[in-house]
C-alpha cells in the first residue's frame, strides 16, 4: 500500500489515534499484516509501518550473533524501542504515552503519508512548514539526483 497526503487528527484521551478510512479500506491483512509497528524517531516523529513491511525491513541486515558496535547499538534502539500496535474494531490504535514523551508529541497531531509508511507529526508545526517544503523542493530534488549520480 502507499501511503500519500496528510490528515489532522487528534490523539484522544485514551491515547487513541483514528488511521484514515482511505487506509482502513484499502488494508489487506495477508499482504500488510494484521497491526502496525511504531518506531520513535528523531525530530518528534512517531512512524508507523506495516506490520510486514516493518518485517521485510528488518529481515533486510545480516544475522549474527556478533553484531559490530554500531550494528548492536541502533538494533537496541530500533527494536528495543519500537512497539507493535493492534487497532481495534475502530480502526484507532493506541499511541504509548511514553513513545510520546520520549518524541515530545502532544494530543494535536497530523499522520503524513510517506510512500512506504505514515508518520505522526506535531499537527502545527507541519501546517506551518508545508511551504517551505514546497520551496525547498527544487534544491532537494537536485542534491538528490547529485547523490545518484554520484556528484
Amino acid at each position: 500500500m502507499i501511503f500519500t497526503g496528510h490528515y489532522e487528527h487528534a490523539i484522544d484521551e485514551k491515547g487513541r489515534l483514528a488511521i484514515p478510512a482511505e487506509f482502513r479500506s484499502r488494508w489487506d491483512t495477508a499482504r500488510d499484516g494484521a497491526a502496525w509497528q511504531a518506531i520513535p524517531w528523531v525530530g518528534g516523529i512517531i512512524r508507523l509501518y506495516t506490520e510486514r513491511g516493518f518485517l521485510e525491513r528488518a529481515n533486510l541486515g545480516e544475522l549474527t550473533l556478533m553484531p559490530d558496535e554500531d550494528e548492536a547499538e541502533i538494533q537496541a534502539t530500533l527494536f528495543g524501542l519500537s512497539k507493535r500496535i493492534e487497532p481495534d474494531s475502530a480502526g484507532r490504535i493506541r499511541v504509548p504515552d511514553d513513545m510520546l514523551a520520549m518524541v515530545g508529541l502532544g494530543r494535536n497531531v497530523v499522520l503524513v503519508g510517506l510512500g512506504d509508511r505514515l508518520e505522526i507529526r506535531d499537527r502545527d508545526a507541519w501546517l506551518e512548514s508545508k511551504g517551505e517544503r514546497l520551496a525547498k523542493l527544487p534544491e532537494l530534488m537536485r542534491r538528490m539526483q547529485a547523490k545518484k549520480k554520484g556528484v
